[in-house]
């Protein structure tokens, strides 16, 4: 249940700017989040480590579900970009502050990634209410 929460929650940051675009009045729930962005980035990127390490797991799914298998690994990876740009801030404090030439790659990857942060964040919004 947590899983689903906090996914939802990365769903909605991640998206925001496309929410408020079309609900101006969710800029209001929104900042409420927004304090916590870091930390839930941080445990969604984590957490689709380990989805991701479960789906490699899982591999014999593959010739009995291909379609569930790269359904997962979608999810498990849309968790660890979406988490790598919410939690970007800490994850560099943490990391990557003690080498200027890590610090400028991880930029360089966040600006790649940042083009799907609205897509991953309303696949976030919608996938627990479609597969839960």
């Amino acid at each position: 249940m947590i899983d689903g929460l906090i996914t939802i929650a990365g769903g909605i940051l991640a998206a925001s700017a496309l929410i408020i675009a079309r609900k101006p009045n969710a800029k209001v729930l929104i900042d409420k989040l927004t304090p916590y962005q870091g930390w839930i980035g941080v445990v969604m990127f984590f957490w689709g480590i380990w989805e991701t390490l479960g789906v490699f797991r899982a591999m014999s799914l593959i010739s009995v579900r291909p379609v569930l298998w790269i359904l997962a690994l979608a999810i498990a990876v849309a968790d660890l970009v979406v988490g790598f740009l919410l939690g970007f801030g800490l994850i560099t404090k943490w990391t990557l502050s003690s080498s200027p030439a890590a610090l400028a790659r991880g930029q360089q990857i966040r600006g790649k990634l940042a083009g799907y942060q609205g897509a991953f964040g309303l696949l976030f919004i919608v996938w627990p209410y479609i597969f839960h």
